[in-house]
Formats: structure tokens, C-alpha cells, sequence
């Protein structure tokens, strides 16, 4: 059965009407949020298996949250769903005035990292045109993941010339962050009881440091921190679950294998082809 953009808004009308679905109805932009993150990373795992048929499936389970909020926004008589595409359409005109605006515009040659530099600025003067903070690190999202963020902190403080010139310098901040790391964790071992805290806190400062020099490396490497540390989590899963096969046709568990055992397993897990490394 066909079913159009409309059709999907009014399917949802209906599911938040007084004669449509409990749960649907009792829903409200706070209560939707866990949601809306767990879509999207559903999104990525799907790309991640280049899984086409998922795929399709889990981008209209975000726009189903998308179209969510929108109907929730019209009831409350604050935005509708065409609101929120006419905003976007405009948000897209303003933003590439390379492609849209005037003749002199069109014929500017811009490269991919051109085009981000001055969607930032444009974005900073729109900021300030609306009285907000102008800083170049205003408007990255507290509730990404910590790589995530540090990643966006790093790479617009770097468009405005912060920034290391190249990667040896660099390498050479990790290897001053990991010994000041080494330092706090001998200081925290020796912490007394009234000084736990402190060197506790300390620890936790200087490992830190190690992460965000760590992502500053991902960054010069053209390396997203956070989707590389993802895809090795589920390495690591793959290949945990492997050990616990074998460990299965063995008949026993891995609860009553040596490390040793399970490390030999591990290592057949990193031997067995590319498909260990699929993400």
C-alpha cells in the first residue's frame, strides 16, 4: 500500500488522537529522547554491515521521531511539521550561497573542507545577528558522546587557527600526558586516606588529558574518534563471542578457562579474516 509524506503525518494525528493509542498520546519532546538517540545508532549499525534493507527501516524509524515531535509541536500550537521543513529548506539556501545565492557566489571553487569552514561562519554570524554567543565553540550539542564532542571542540578551535602545525607535535603531547598520568596514578597509589580524594580527582584529570590528546590524533589522522572506538568495541565483542564458542564445543565455559586458554583463543579470533574487522 502506497503511503505519502502526508499520509505518514495524519497516521500519527491519529495515533495521538483522544480515540488513538495510550502510549502514543501520553508521549512529549522530553519523554521521546532516549529514542531518538537509540534510532539513530541503529541507523549507524546498520550502515556498519552495509545492511540496505535495515538501513531503509531504520531511517523511518527516525523519521518517525522526527514527525513524532512535529505533531506533538502542532498541538501545542508552537510548529508544525512543514515549520520545521521550510526551516530546514531556508537553514539549506542561506548556508550554500556557492550553489544558491548570486551569480559571483556560483562561480566560487570550493572544496569539501572549504564549504565546512564557511558553514561555521555563516552559522557564527547568524549567532551574532540573533544576539547569541559568537564564539567558535558555541553550539556543539553538551549531550554528544565525550569523544564525539571533544572532536568538534577540537576541529572549530582548529578553523580559527588553534591548533597544533602538524601531527609530531603532538605525539609528543601524549607522550607528556601519559607520563603526567603515570605520575598521578604512582601519587594515587601512595594517597593517603585524608589525601584520597584530591589524587583520586587528579587521576582522573590527567587521564583525561590522555583521551583528548588521543582524539587530537584521530583528528590530524582524519580519523572520526568516536566511530573508531566504536568499530573496535564490536571487534572486541565479535571476538569475545568467538572464545565463548569455542569454549562451548569444548563443552566447557569460559568461566573455567585460564587466561592463557582464553588468550590462545583470542589470538585464532584475530586470525580468522578480514570479516573480524567488518565494524
Amino acid at each position: 500500500m502506497s503511503k505519502s509524506f502526508d499520509d505518514l503525518v495524519q497516521l500519527m494525528a491519529k495515533l495521538r488522537a483522544p480515540d488513538g493509542c495510550a502510549w502514543d498520546r501520553k508521549q512529549t519532546h522530553d519523554s521521546l529522547k532516549p529514542y531518538l538517540v537509540e534510532e539513530a545508532y541503529e541507523v549507524l549499525e546498520a550502515i556498519d554491515h552495509t545492511d540496505i534493507t535495515r538501513l531503509r527501516e531504520e531511517l523511518g524509524d527516525v523519521l518517525l521521531q522526527v514527525i513524532f515531535h512535529a505533531q506533538i509541536g502542532a498541538e501545542e500550537e508552537k510548529f508544525s511539521v512543514e515549520d520545521v521543513i521550510r526551516s530546514l529548506s531556508e537553514k539549506l539556501v542561506r548556508r550554500h550561497p556557492h550553489v544558491f545565492g548570486t551569480t559571483d557566489q556560483k562561480q566560487e571553487s570550493l572544496n569539501a573542507e572549504d564549504v565546512k569552514v564557511r558553514w561555521e561562519q555563516i552559522k557564527r554570524n547568524e549567532r551574532e545577528q540573533k544576539g547569541q554567543d559568537s564564539s567558535a565553540l558555541e553550539g556543539i550539542p553538551k549531550t554528544l558522546p565525550a569523544l564525539l564532542r571533544a572532536f568538534q571542540v577540537q576541529a572549530r578551535a582548529a578553523r580559527v587557527g588553534f591548533d597544533w602545525p602538524d601531527l609530531a607535535p603532538v605525539l609528543g603531547k601524549l607522550e607528556e600526558e601519559l607520563q603526567e598520568f603515570r605520575d598521578a596514578l604512582a601519587a594515587n597509589t601512595a594517597a593517603t586516606l585524608s589525601t584520597a580524594k584530591e589524587a583520586k580527582e587528579h587521576l582522573e584529570a590527567e587521564l583525561g588529558d590522555v583521551f583528548f590528546t588521543m582524539v587530537n590524533i584521530s583528528r590530524f589522522l582524519k580519523i572520526n574518534p568516536e566511530e573508531a572506538l566504536r568499530k573496535t568495541i564490536n571487534r572486541f565483542i565479535d571476538r569475545f563471542q568467538y572464545i565463548e564458542g569455542q569454549a562451548a564445543v569444548m563443552g566447557r565455559s569460559v568461566q573455567d578457562m585460564t587466561l592463557e586458554e582464553m588468550d590462545a583463543l583470542w589470538d585464532l579470533a584475530k586470525r580468522r579474516g578480514p570479516d573480524i574487522h567488518r565494524g
